[in-house]
């Protein structure tokens, strides 16, 4: 994964003029004319460039583009709450990537919500009249991307409740894949698959740093349970030692607390097993292996 997104980098870095500069001010004006549009014809011009393939295939090839430009949200209210947040998402990706690997980024979301649709319709004829593809998971990739990048960033939801982005960001991928395990469920597999495409984008720039994050989940995990393990056989140890009138015994000299009060015991990391050394043992001893 960290391949692909050196191979990206070391594309836009190649090709700087590659890209549209300020992509999301024209999806914002798109979504915005084409949302008027709709309250004058009732819906039916979002009809109109909505990605149909059965409609493509008789010539109508403006709605390979023309989906983009759909509002997700028909109440005025959602639809500009949205449209700031996805305008402005998109902006500070563009301030931190630059042109080039943004527009990447969100051509990438388009074409595999595409290809995700295209295949639906080619399993089932059902979903070749149907909008299966749509700009909602294209623009959510962009919120994961801006998680990843800002985790600490805070987000108010519902203008009152503030919750860090990298929490935000895990809710929404359990929705998601409960959202995908439910048309599962239900036979309806092509719109999990649309789910799980519309998400590629962000798996080829971000592959290596979720391996990275489940690795350190891993090692937390493995450390506690060492630390865990030690200290059970550390109790066992004293205890079987408190049975014989003393806690620590240095593995060394045989020194014990009983001997010497005062004297400090420590516990060696690096032997294999649990060993207690003495103070003066701790650091002069062969480590057992």
């Amino acid at each position: 994964m960290r391949s692909l997104d050196r191979l990206f980098s070391r594309f836009c870095y190649k090709h700087p003029r590659f890209g549209i500069p300020r992509l999301m001010l024209y999806i914002a004006i798109g979504n915005v004319v084409v949302f008027f549009l709709d309250l004058l014809s009732s819906g039916y011009f979002s009809a109109l460039l909505a990605f149909i393939p059965a409609y493509i295939l008789q010539g109508q090839v403006w709605r390979i583009v023309t989906f983009i430009f759909i509002p997700v949200n028909s109440s005025p209210l959602w639809f500009i709450l949205s449209l700031l947040l996805y305008y402005g998402l998109g902006t500070t990706l563009e301030q931190i990537w630059g042109t080039a690997k943004f527009t990447l980024y969100y051509l990438l979301g388009i074409l595999f919500t595409l290809v995700a649709a295209i295949i639906a319709a080619v399993a089932n004829p059902l979903y070749s009249v149907l909008p299966v593809a749509n700009m909602y998971y294209v623009n959510m990739s962009l919120f994961f991307a801006y998680a990843t990048l800002n985790p600490d960033a805070i987000f108010r939801i519902y203008f009152i409740l503030p919750l860090k982005a990298k929490w935000l960001a895990w809710l929404d991928a359990l929705l998601f894949a409960i959202d995908a395990c439910r048309y599962i469920g239900m036979g309806m597999w092509p719109m999990a698959l649309v789910i799980v495409l519309a998400f590629l984008n962000y798996f080829l720039f971000f592959g290596s740093d979720i391996g990275v994050l489940f690795g350190r989940v891993k090692q937390r995990g493995q450390y506690k349970r060492r630390t865990i393990d030690f200290e059970n056989a550390k109790r066992q140890q004293e205890n079987l030692h408190r049975s014989q009138g003393y806690t620590h015994k240095c593995a060394v000299c045989g020194k014990t607390d009983a001997d010497d009060p005062n004297e400090q015991f420590r516990y060696c990391s690096k032997c294999n097993g649990y060993y207690c050394y003495c103070s003066e043992h701790i650091s002069n001893h062969v480590h057992i292996q």
